[in-house]
């Protein structure tokens, strides 16, 4: 039934491109000049020699647009060049692909320009004569072209309908123009692995639609622009792999909807920020590999929706505190590894069983038991990384039920001096909503005395 829906569909369609009037000489021609330059060796001119929008190349997207007579016209909305897939099968790019010019006045209801994998080899240019694209264009998606070089221009302030903007996996250097502010209707900008220098311009947080924000792995300087926190719509931010420097902003305790951030691998100095206690909606949280320094905050009661933590090779000091066993027990994925903690694992981890994946608290100084049930080491195997911590001791009650390839097997038995003498965890600073159970106090406490005789 929903092939033969699709088919009436697709015939309906084709009888509604037949009607119309044809696509004008000048759209096929610069179609026909774009095809040629990502791929001369391939006769377009010969394969395709009829109305591009009725028969043409798969990456070739025409649509019908009202021509004020009671009629319609056809007129190309689409060019996708670079194969991704069987079933996406646009055209191929040659080895000596060059970038081609898509003049306005040729496609002037062009939307969508999408290169995947077309400059590979030797040197592709981006012309400024490139950014001369119609002002109708709403996505432009330049990804994984490592031969394409040149530079960002201002003049993509002209493309003032432009939603998504991607250009990933270039050499493309020099700084991101600061016109970049002045398209207000941008949702995503993606920057990424690219060679782009300099500081981030403030005008990016003149983009009030902006959802996703992706700069990483560019070698951009300077402090992270505050201005980021006037983008209340943004839900992805990832400025990891660059040179930024000095403290997160305070202003990000604005960005309320925001679910993912990854800040890891810069030069950001000023504790792990205590902003994230006003980000509710986060969901991943990536710091690592910065020379944050300080203690690990009390911060986790308003952030129990986390599923990812990274916090290793911080500077961290000072204990695990036990809220973040108490409050997030939906992580799967926790790592506190390379720093400087010290002291005992907390009782409380033991409640990150029921969702954690991976655990990794590696190099640090921790000593004592670990809190985990022998269940939870033999399910998580592997992916519990405790080495470097020699001063950590395993239950001889959990011990037992180990066999010689889990990865705790090699910790030595603990003494009693060793069992944890720790007080389940409370602190009046937390509400009554989220502090835990009478009843978890009162298997801790039975816990423990059972443990010590």
């Amino acid at each position: 039934m929903d092939y033969l829906l699709r088919s009436i569909y697709c015939l309906v369609i084709c009888a509604a491109f037949a009607a119309a009037g044809g696509l004008l000489l000048a759209e096929q021609e610069a179609a026909y000049l774009a095809l040629e330059s990502i791929n001369s060796g391939v006769e377009w001119r010969v394969l395709y020699p009829d109305d591009m929008c009725l028969a043409g190349p798969h990456g070739v997207v025409c649509d019908l647009f009202p021509d004020g007579a009671d009629g319609f016209s056809t007129h190309i909305t689409e060019l996708n060049f670079g194969y991704v897939s069987d079933y996406n099968s646009n055209p191929h790019c040659g080895i000596n692909a060059s970038l081609p010019s898509l003049l306005p006045t040729s496609l002037p209801f062009l939307r969508r320009v999408f290169f995947y994998r077309c400059f590979r080899y030797g040197q592709a240019a981006i012309s400024a004569g490139f950014w001369n694209i119609s002002s109708s264009l709403e996505e432009l998606v330049i990804h994984d072209n490592p031969a394409l070089i040149g530079r960002l221009s201002g003049r993509v302030a002209g493309l003032s309908r432009l939603r998504r903007f991607i250009v990933s996996g270039t050499r493309i250097s020099g700084e991101i123009p600061p016109e970049i502010g002045q398209l207000r209707n941008l949702e995503q900008l993606v920057l990424t692995r690219n060679h782009l220098q300099g500081a981030a311009p403030a005008s990016l947080g003149d983009l009030p639609r902006l959802k996703l924000l992706d700069l990483n792995s560019n070698r951009l300087v300077g402090s992270t622009p505050p201005e980021i926190g006037r983008l209340a719509e943004l839900v992805k931010l990832d400025l990891s792999w660059n040179r930024f420097v000095g403290p997160v902003p305070a202003g990000f305790t604005e960005l309320k909807r925001l679910e993912f951030l990854d800040l890891s691998h810069n030069r950001l100095t000023g504790g792990i920020p205590t902003a994230l206690a006003e980000m509710r909606s986060l969901k991943e949280v990536y710091l690592a590999g910065n020379p944050f320094g300080g203690r690990i905050p009390e911060i986790w009661e308003n952030l129990g929706g986390l599923s990812g933590l990274g916090l290793s090779g911080l500077g961290l000091i000072g204990n695990i505190p036990p809220s973040i066993g108490l409050y997030l027990q939906n992580i799967c994925y926790l790592s506190l590894e390379g720093n400087y903690l010290v002291g005992q694992m907390p009782e409380q981890l033991r409640l990150l069983e029921r969702t954690a994946k991976e655990i990794n608290i590696e190099n640090n100084a921790l000593e004592g038991r670990i809190p985990f049930s022998a269940g939870f080491l033999a399910v998580i195997g592997g992916k519990l990384k405790l080495a470097g911590n020699t001063k950590l001791c395993l239950d001889e009650n959990v011990a037992v039920h180990l066999t010689p390839k889990d990865n705790v097997s090699n910790l030595h038995l603990c003494n009693k001096t060793e069992i944890s003498h720790l007080v389940p965890f409370y602190s009046t600073s937390f509400s009554s909503k989220a502090s835990p159970s009478p009843t978890l106090f009162v298997v801790f406490f039975f816990y423990s005395f059972f443990m010590l005789n």
